[in-house]
């Protein structure tokens, strides 16, 4: 698959820079599109010491639990070292050739022939206050062949791995010293780690044709910024972006961007419109942040934090319907617009009341319009996007499951259940919202969970 023609020359130029005598002055380099100094893969494996003295005793923080090997998959960790030029959140040049050393973490297929070449770029999340890598999907990720990098391009998150292994990350700093604790470096940060992604430097030496840049909430913003009034003045590195969770950019520019919301998300009736560069869908009963990523951070939150968190919402939180199924087509289409210049499909809205800020809902308390997965369509639990309360609670929606008259009403027998999320699942594949692996595995939940026999009721998905 060739790589994609807006990044070609700004690769051949990293890959000259690469090749330049050790004599050319760092400026110079730095002008030629900078590459970043890499270390590692660094030793060590979870579980381990985090402040152990000896790094190999240490470990990456929030490794992942997955067992990646058995699917032929290895998790390494690099520190990147260069200089980054410095942002205003409105554009602005406001630092030139500043020095930084972060992280990225790298979960990719052992074996080249295993690779897909295609590489998913997140920029970590850090709005709990530590990287987070809020759209890893192993399942996902390990079918396609793809691979996966999270990069820590934030203060926020740096500081916190200082903080949390002295002698793992002791060493890092994206704030010039202090200088730019407003994260100026950021966006210049998370493009050079891209560019090391390509240049097979953190690869193993796996050749990357097709580079996407990913981020969730915070950082989908952080991205928005990036593509809105950074790029224009700077070297393109990826082939496309993904905005998950919110914001998106607003500049018609050369490299497709999708974007998908959660029903927590969409908050008015008024958004934008799709183009030929830009695609918006949005996932009806889906959280922000919903029941599959909670599940699967708790117990390396255990590991590495010491405590999962507990949050006392107003309603029972986190909606269950798999919002990670349909960010997965998202990629796939987006992989797809890249490589062939195929667009995506469309998908209809969420509606609204006539007030424009009140979203429909049906006689069960369920969003209309959307894309509508099976959880929502043959639903067994009430999940929205919404709830108030403590912290964070506005962000995980509500999972009520339905009582048994409920469930006995609308599903008599087991037919009148499977029925439904059969079709449901079968129309979102061949709309292209749902890949058939996933329509495959609500089908495995739905058969298991007993819905429609008697005397056997409960609350799933």
């Amino acid at each position: 698959m060739p790589i994609s023609p807006w990044r070609r020359v700004g690769l051949v130029t990293a890959a000259l820079a690469l090749l330049a005598p050790t004599a050319v002055p760092a400026s110079a380099t730095a002008a030629a599109d900078p590459v970043p100094r890499v270390v590692g893969p660094l030793p060590g494996t979870a579980p381990g010491d985090r402040l152990a003295e000896r790094i190999e005793d240490t470990y990456p923080f929030f490794a992942t639990p997955v067992d990646l090997a058995a699917s032929g998959y290895v998790e390494q960790e690099f520190h990147l070292s260069g200089l980054a030029d410095g942002w205003s959140a409105a554009g602005a040049r406001v630092a030139d050739e500043v020095p930084y050393t972060t992280r990225v973490v790298v979960r990719r297929p052992a074996r080249a022939r295993d690779f897909s070449g295609t590489t998913l770029v997140e920029w970590q999340n850090v709005t709990a206050g530590y990287d987070l890598d809020a759209l890893w999907n192993a399942d996902s990720v390990v079918r396609a062949g793809h691979a996966w990098v999270g990069v820590s391009a934030q203060r926020v998150g740096v500081e916190q791995l200082r903080g949390w292994s002295p002698a793992r990350y002791g060493n890092l700093d994206v704030t010039g010293g202090g200088r730019f604790p407003a994260d100026e470096l950021s966006y210049d940060i998370f493009t050079q780690a891209g560019r090391a992604v390509d240049l097979g430097t953190v690869m193993g030496g796996l050749r990357t044709r097709t580079l996407l840049a990913i981020g969730a909430s915070q950082s989908s913003a952080r991205m928005a910024i990036l593509y809105d009034r950074v790029l224009p003045q700077t070297s393109p590195v990826f082939d496309g972006y993904a905005f998950v969770v919110g914001a998106a950019p607003t500049r018609a520019g050369a490299e497709p961007v999708f974007q998908v919301q959660s029903e927590t998300d969409v908050r008015s009736a008024q958004r934008p419109a799709d183009t030929d560069r830009f695609r918006r869908w949005e996932v009806a009963g889906a959280a922000h942040s919903g029941y599959e990523g909670q599940a699967y951070r708790a117990p390396i939150s255990e590991r590495d934090l010491g405590g999962a968190p507990e949050y006392a919402c107003d309603r029972p939180p986190f909606s269950r319907v798999p919002m990670h199924h349909v960010t997965a087509a998202a990629y796939e289409h987006l992989r797809a617009w890249v490589q062939r210049g195929t667009p995506p499909p469309t998908a209809r809205p969420l509606e609204f009341e006539a007030d424009g800020v009140t979203k429909k809902r049906d006689a069960l308390g369920l969003a209309l319009g959307g894309i509508r997965l099976s959880q929502v369509v043959a639903p067994i639990a009430l999940n929205t996007g919404d709830n108030t309360g403590e912290a964070f609670c506005r962000l995980f929606g509500t999972h009520e499951p339905f009582d048994g008259p409920t469930l006995s009403r609308l599903y008599p027998n087991p037919a009148s259940y499977l029925g439904p999320v059969v079709s449901t699942d079968a129309a979102n594949v061949h709309a292209g919202h749902l890949l058939p692996a996933d329509a495959r595995e609500n089908l495995r939940d739905a058969v298991a969970s007993g819905i429609g026999r008697p005397a056997r009721h409960g609350g799933g998905s």
